[in-house]
């Protein structure tokens, strides 16, 4: 699945064109590299979202096309 297509059905990003601006602009990366909106992503790789002065970690544990909004925060784990 799509990085920008994975922050949008895991809900870490509100929708998918933000998640493509974001990570255009360079505020996402995954394993410590700067990720494209095409990345690849698998299970295990971990996110980093830079949001203002604050930067979120989580770690892929689930990847799913569609999801409910309950459902939604399985998919990662947030990393300290």
């Amino acid at each position: 699945m799509r990085l920008d297509k994975y922050l949008k059905v895991s809900r870490l990003m509100k929708r998918r064109t933000v998640a493509n601006e974001a990570c255009d602009a360079g505020r996402v990366s995954v394993n410590g590299k700067p990720a494209r909106a095409s990345y690849e992503v698998k299970l295990g790789d971990l996110i980093e979202i830079a949001l203002g002065q604050k930067t979120m970690r989580v770690r892929v544990a689930a990847i799913n096309e569609f999801t409910k909004k309950e459902d939604a925060a399985a998919m990662y784990t947030i990393e300290p």
